[in-house]
């Protein structure tokens, strides 16, 4: 398990906005490991973790884009059944809380990560140490 940069982008939601972001990343190199999207009326905000934090905030300061960082918890796991509820019910147990949680497998690659907002990381990471 490992920490990630997450980025939080506000958009309008409006038809082209995902896009414009996907674009600005992807013609300075970024590449995006993760993404996920809540979305209002008016606005979105885009969560998302990318293989180059530091380029990925120039780039965003530089077209005036507004976000945030936050550090995050990537947590690999066996794609299993279960092992989402073993997560949640470690972390439980020693009374952290999940904020959001994202991510996806790949069939037949065997795992995937997920991203966990929590509310005390250095618990966490104590928790899931032997997953």
């Amino acid at each position: 398990m490992e920490t990630a940069t997450q980025f939080s982008v506000a958009l309008g939601n409006r038809p082209g906005k995902l896009a414009a972001l996907c674009g600005l990343l992807a013609d300075a190199k970024v590449n995006i490991v993760a993404l996920t999207v809540a979305e209002s009326a008016d606005l979105s905000i885009v969560r998302l973790v990318v293989d180059q934090p530091k380029v990925a905030t120039e780039t965003l300061k530089k077209h005036g884009m507004l976000f945030q960082t936050e550090e995050v918890l990537a947590v690999e796991l066996p794609d299993k059944v279960g092992m989402m509820a073993k997560v949640a019910f470690k972390l439980a147990a020693k009374k952290v809380n999940i904020n959001y949680v994202y991510g996806s497998t790949t069939p037949g690659l065997g795992g995937t990560t997920v991203m966990l907002s929590v509310d005390k990381k250095a618990v966490a990471i104590r928790a899931l140490a032997d997953l």
